[in-house]
This record gives C-alpha cells, sequence and structure tokens, in this order.
C-alpha cells in the first residue's frame, strides 16, 4: 500500500474519527478500573494496546487494515492521559500537584507543537509508517520508568465489575459520536440512520444511567456528580472542550478562507494559543494554592469570555496581530481553568475514587469538542448554503469554469482555484465565509459565558479546606470508601 505525502494527510483525517470513537468511549472504563485494580497495570495495559496498536498501524496494507489497527491503538490510548493524570494526583500532595499538573500541561501545549510539525517532517522525508512507529521508543520508556519508578500496594480482593454498565456505556457513547461524526455529510440529518444511531444512544445511556443506580461498583457512579467540584468541572470541561475544538477548526479556516492564507500560516495562528495555555497551566498553580480553584478558574472563565468576543469581530479587514491577540487570551483562559479543574476533583475524592473522577473530566470534554465541532459543521453548511448560492447563481459564467472536483465549499480553500477568480466574485465569497464563520464564533462565546456563569457556583476560599478527609463509616453508593494504598517512587 503506497501512500504518498497528500494521499496519508487524508487517510489520517478520515480514522481520526475512529481513534476518537475507541479512546473517548474508553475514558472513564479505564478510570474505574484504575480505582479497583491500582494505576500502574491499567497504564501498562493501555500503553501495550496502544503500541500493539501503532506497530499494527504502521504496518498495514489495506484502507481496511489501517481502520481496524488505529481502532486498536485508541482503545489503548484512552487509559494513557487521564492514568497518567491520576497518578500525579496520587503520588503528590495539594501544592505539589498543583505545580505538577500545570508543568504537565505546559508538556502537553509544547507536545501539541512540535508533534504536527514533527509528523509533517517525518511524512515529507521519511515513509509514512514512522508518524505510527515512532511511539515505540517513547512508549516502551514510560512503561519501563513505570514498572521501576512507580510502587502502589493496591487492596487485593474480588470485584464485582459492571460489565452491563460498560456495554451500555460503551454502545450508547459509539452510537452518538457515530451519529455526530457522520451526519450533515455521510447521511442527512433526518436520514433513517441518523434518526437510528440517536435513538439507539438514546436508549443505551437510559439503560446506563438505570443500571448505574443499581450496580454495585457501578463504571461511573452518578453519586460522583453529588459533589459540586466534579460536577462544575464537568460543566466546564464540556465548555472547555467546545471551545478548544471549535478555536482550532474553525479559526485556520478564516485565516485561510478569508484573509487567504496557506494551510501552513493557518496552522501557525494557533501558535499563541498553544503557547499561552502551558504557560498559564504553570502560573496557575501558584494561584490555586493562594487564592483557591473559584478565582483561578473565573479569571480564566473571562479570558475566555474576552478571547471569544474578539473571535467575533473577525472580518475580512481584520488584522492579523488581532486575530493573533485573540488565541493568546483564549489560550491563557483555558490554561488557567483546565488546572484549576483537574486539582479541585482530584483534591475533593478518596483514593479509590481518583481516577474515575480525574478521568469523567477528560471525557467531558471530549464529548463536549465532538458535540460541539459537529453541532457548529452543521450550522456552518448551513449558513454558507444560505449565502453561497446565490453568488454562484450571479457568475454562471466563473463558476462554468471551476474544476469539477472543487466543491462550492473548497474554493476559497484551493490556492490555485482561488488565484483564476475575478476579485469581486472572490471578495464576495470571502465576506460570505466571514459571516458564515460569525455564527459559529458567536456559539462559542455564548457557551463561554455559560461557563463562566457556572465557575461562579464553585466554593471560594483556599483550597486546603476542601480536601478530602475521610470520616468514620464514610459509605456510598460506589461501595465502602478504602484508604490511600502505598505508594512509593523511586529517586
Amino acid at each position: 500500500m503506497a501512500f504518498n505525502a497528500l494521499t496519508i494527510c487524508g487517510i489520517i483525517c478520515i480514522n481520526s474519527a475512529v481513534i476518537l470513537l475507541t479512546s473517548t468511549t474508553t475514558v472513564p472504563i479505564y478510570g474505574k478500573l484504575a480505582d479497583l485494580f491500582g494505576r500502574k497495570p491499567l497504564f501498562l495495559f493501555g500503553s501495550a494496546v496502544f503500541l500493539i496498536g501503532s506497530i499494527a498501524s504502521g504496518a498495514a496494507q489495506s484502507m481496511e487494515q489501517l481502520i481496524i489497527f488505529r481502532a486498536i491503538q485508541g482503545l489503548g490510548a484512552g487509559a494513557v492521559l487521564p492514568i497518567v493524570l491520576t497518578i500525579i494526583g496520587d503520588i503528590f500532595a495539594l501544592k505539589e500537584r498543583a505545580r505538577v499538573q500545570g508543568l504537565f500541561s505546559g508538556v502537553w501545549g509544547v507536545s501539541s507543537i512540535v508533534g504536527p510539525a514533527l509528523g509533517g517532517l517525518i511524512v515529507d522525508h521519511f515513509s509514512w509508517r514512522w508518524v505510527f512507529y515512532i511511539n515505540i521508543p517513547f512508549g516502551l520508556l514510560s512503561a519501563f520508568l513505570l514498572i521501576i519508578a512507580f510502587k502502589e500496594d493496591v487492596e487485593r480482593k474480588k470485584r464485582s465489575l459492571d460489565y452491563i454498565g460498560t456495554l451500555t456505556l460503551t454502545g450508547g457513547i459509539i452510537a452518538l459520536l457515530f451519529a455526530l461524526l457522520q451526519g450533515g455529510t455521510t447521511w442527512a440529518w433526518d436520514s433513517l440512520q441518523s434518526i437510528s444511531l440517536f435513538v439507539l444512544a438514546a436508549v443505551l445511556l437510559l439503560l446506563f444511567l438505570y443500571q448505574e443506580r443499581r450496580a454495585p461498583e457501578p463504571i461511573l457512579p452518578l453519586t460522583l456528580f453529588n459533589n459540586r467540584f466534579i460536577a462544575i468541572s464537568s460543566v466546564g470541561g464540556v465548555v472547555m472542550g467546545v471551545i478548544m475544538f471549535g478555536v482550532t477548526s474553525y479559526v485556520p479556516l478564516f485565516v485561510q478562507g478569508v484573509k487567504g492564507g496557506t494551510a501552513t500560516s493557518a496552522g501557525v495562528t494557533l501558535g499563541p494559543l498553544l503557547l499561552a495555555w502551558p504557560i498559564a497551566s504553570t502560573l496557575s498553580s501558584r494561584i490555586i494554592i493562594r487564592y483557591g480553584y473559584r478565582l483561578t478558574a473565573s479569571v480564566g472563565a473571562s479570558l475566555a469570555v474576552i478571547g471569544t468576543a474578539m473571535v467575533t469581530l473577525f472580518n475580512i479587514n481584520i488584522a492579523m496581530p488581532f486575530i493573533v491577540a485573540a488565541m493568546a487570551v483564549i489560550g491563557t483562559g483555558l490554561g488557567l481553568m483546565s488546572t484549576a479543574f483537574i486539582i479541585s476533583v482530584q483534591n475533593s475524592v478518596p483514593w479509590n475514587l481518583r481516577g474515575v473522577a480525574t478521568a469523567s473530566t477528560q471525557f467531558f470534554r471530549t464529548i463536549g469538542g465532538t458535540i460541539g465541532v459537529a453541532v457548529m459543521g452543521t450550522i456552518l453548511n448551513a449558513q454558507m448554503a444560505l449565502r453561497f448560492t446565490p453568488i454562484f447563481a450571479s457568475y454562471p459564467d466563473v463558476v462554468a469554469q471551476l474544476p469539477k472536483s472543487a466543491a462550492p465549499s473548497n474554493v476559497l480553500l484551493t490556492p490555485e482555484v482561488r488565484s483564476t477568480l475575478p476579485i469581486d466574485f472572490l471578495h464576495q465569497l470571502q465576506v460570505a465565509l466571514a459571516q458564515s464563520l460569525f455564527w459559529i464564533y458567536a456559539l462559542m462565546f455564548i457557551l463561554a459565558l455559560i461557563g463562566l456563569a457556572v465557575i461562579l457556583l464553585l466554593p471560594g476560599g483556599r483550597p486546603e479546606q476542601y480536601s478530602y478527609r475521610a470520616e468514620a463509616g464514610d459509605d456510598t453508593q460506589t461501595g465502602t470508601i478504602r484508604p490511600e494504598p502505598e505508594i512509593t517512587t523511586i529517586g
């Protein structure tokens, strides 16, 4: 199976939906299993599955094989991030945990910048297969370091696994995500396929909620959301996901389609966001310890509101420094919020709920982003159809000369086609795209306002007063709360 650099980019985009489905649905499951059996075995298992999927994807000989192996890769990826965050919560006390979680978020931000660029270099100068093979040394090194440096003494006893809850949650989320990812593209929103998937998702998720109320060891304990920190952080995670996915998807589209930039310049526009995020996350640890979760998260949410308000002002005449400033403001806000959410959740629950609590914040962020992008895509398609159709009808001679393979929505994104368009026709299309994108940006702004209002409900005061403290006879529907196991690190 021989692919060139252009073809592999298309294949990776197609298969991203597959890894999104499998990794998202497994996040809360891995979180709960890590609470039952310990972090170390689940992380090693997830890493092994991820590496097997990476090796198999690199060796794929057909599109069908690549799709299957990417799905396997996603099954392992669902364990890595939430369990790493949980381990950090286990081995550090509150003050150190805040600093390390901020540092970890910084590493994530840097890798988000370096990763795509490195991937492009690999595809351009080596085989596309090395995009997958490069995971092997890093995965093996992280597993080796965890084996020798992380020791945990987990209480060993027979567990009652929630198989029904696992199956209904997995099936419901897969049906929902598949409906959102394919609706409006592969088939219409009001088609039998879409309606059937949404109905199936609703039925399975209702069965899941019923099961979680009666299971002795629920896979996602509903009583968690009685905790104000977890409930508010989950809502905040949804808002963060919508803003993060929305900005990274639709601001580059504005730069390339409206401002006439290249694909590279459109991607570079996100640099200020990805740089501001880790810086803000690192600084947020000091703010959290001194002033508490509510102030830190509310400042972050306020900056997200300001940043998304700036984005709603984007038009064909907007200057690039204004776009860069908006990205930096949004990145700062998201960085402050993300660290506050993680620390507040981990600090407010016992050890045997920390894994699933941490995983839930990641789960809701991803779900929020996925649903948000799907809704935004539907809005954008409707707005573009409303505005582009009369413009194309006014220039039949120009439209007749367009390549047959050039879809109307892609005319502005193809430099070769864009350069042949009459100035007046091109200007009208750019204005129409900017007006269509406004409704996407307005949605992000409204959700940012809602997020700020919800975050203001967080308890005020210093974080120490909200640290979990076990009481005699402490018990929940998730089972008896166990004391933290002994955890040691070497070095």
